[in-house]
């Protein structure tokens, strides 16, 4: 339990040496532990995530994300191989094409199963609609209208809700008095490091005192220190000509650059433009929502509420739970954004596809004596 705790504190970016050296006996190292404690209740929100995994789900919920990934789209082509790309480690094309088929198999049976999922609940907010006390939402929940067919199992929801209550109670407690526990810390932190420097000292003295002892008993100590005193002038003798020959190899390939510019400006700079031109223009497609204000980007819970086509100040799909009183949003206007998402990959799939066709084809002209039929 002890490595295992170390490696998980490790693996979540934990990474004081102090902590990993302790015994595994945990005779020794209370201080250690709590300040792993305490990064673990700042920097990753252990108590916020522990809130929000044991919530009381009594609505119907969804998880929601409009944000805009991030990921850097390499422009190398797909099917570059490494200089590391050893023939031992390719695989089949047709294991992959057997994973891929798999893949598309149990996808469509999750999104089958998804599908029959929202009928069934929009049959149960549209037959218990009018039936909740709560006019905002107007109809009952999954949950909701188990408890009124199963009377029995109120009182296991009650059990959730008072827990839920007293560790809600606990935590408001706790952010009374956090900054206390902080200014503790801070103390505990000035300790640390004053005790940290001063063995750090000690250990100093005790390698001078020792250093000279070593030297006079053992003879060949001298010879040891000559020896290394002659590598470490050979070393920086290295170091300078390595810099020497960086530095010719630096200039021999920025002049083979300057060459290759000059050739691709004469020969090839009209293709190379164009397709600059098309990869902008493909890349500008998924980014003129960016000119407009910033929208509230989803990422999330959200509660779902059937609402009637009627127009109104309410609208259709609760918001996020994360944001408190976040407005609501409707599920056609999510729709249309993931629609407009699923168009601009579609367009990037499609370019990435061309680029491996023209790739292939390029490969299969230099192979002499082969027919190539694609599939």
């Amino acid at each position: 339990q002890v490595r295992f705790v170390k490696w998980m504190l490790w693996y979540h970016g934990y990474s004081r040496l102090q902590l990993q050296q302790l015994p595994a006996d945990g005779s020794t190292g209370s201080r250690e532990l709590l300040l792993a404690f305490s990064w673990l209740l700042h920097s990753p929100g252990l108590l916020e995530q522990l809130l929000a995994h044991n919530r009381v789900q009594t609505g119907d919920g969804t998880s929601v994300c409009t944000c805009e990934d991030e990921l850097q789209n390499s422009q190398e082509g797909p099917g570059e191989a490494g200089p590391e790309d050893r023939p031992e480690d390719r695989v089949d094309v047709r294991y992959l094409q057997w994973l891929n088929g798999k893949l598309r198999l149990q996808w469509c049976s999750l999104h089958t199963q998804h599908q029959e999922q929202c009928k069934l609940l929009h049959k149960i907010h549209l037959f218990t609609s009018g039936s909740h006390m709560d006019q905002n939402l107007g109809h009952f929940s999954v949950t909701e209208t188990d408890l009124v067919r199963q009377p029995e199992n109120y009182k296991q929801l009650l059990q959730l809700l008072e827990s839920e209550t007293m560790q809600l109670e606990a935590f408001l407690e706790w952010k009374q008095l956090e900054p206390v526990y902080w200014q503790w810390m801070e103390t505990v932190l000035d300790n640390m490091a004053e005790e940290g420097s001063m063995c750090e000292c000690q250990d100093a003295d005790v390698e001078e005192r020792r250093l000279p002892e070593v030297t006079s008993c053992c003879p060949w100590a001298a010879k040891l220190a000559g020896q290394m005193d002659r590598l470490s002038r050979d070393l920086m003798a290295l170091q300078d000509q390595l810099h020497q020959l960086i530095a010719q190899r630096k200039a021999a390939w920025w002049g083979k650059v300057r060459l290759w510019g000059e050739e691709l400006q004469k020969e090839r700079f009209s293709a190379t433009a164009r397709k600059i031109q098309e990869s902008v223009e493909l890349k500008l497609r998924g980014l003129t929502s960016l000119g407009a204000p910033k929208r509230n980007e989803l990422h999330g819970s959200c509660r779902l509420v059937l609402r009637s086509k009627q127009p109104s100040s309410r609208k259709g799909f609760a918001g996020s739970v994360s944001k408190g009183a976040a407005p609501a949003v409707r599920a056609a206007e999510v729709n249309r954004e993931l629609q407009v998402r699923e168009a601009s990959l579609q367009r990037e799939l499609q370019q990435l596809r061309d680029e491996c066709r023209r790739r292939l084809e390029e490969i299969a002209e230099g192979l002499e004596g082969v027919i190539c039929i694609s599939p």
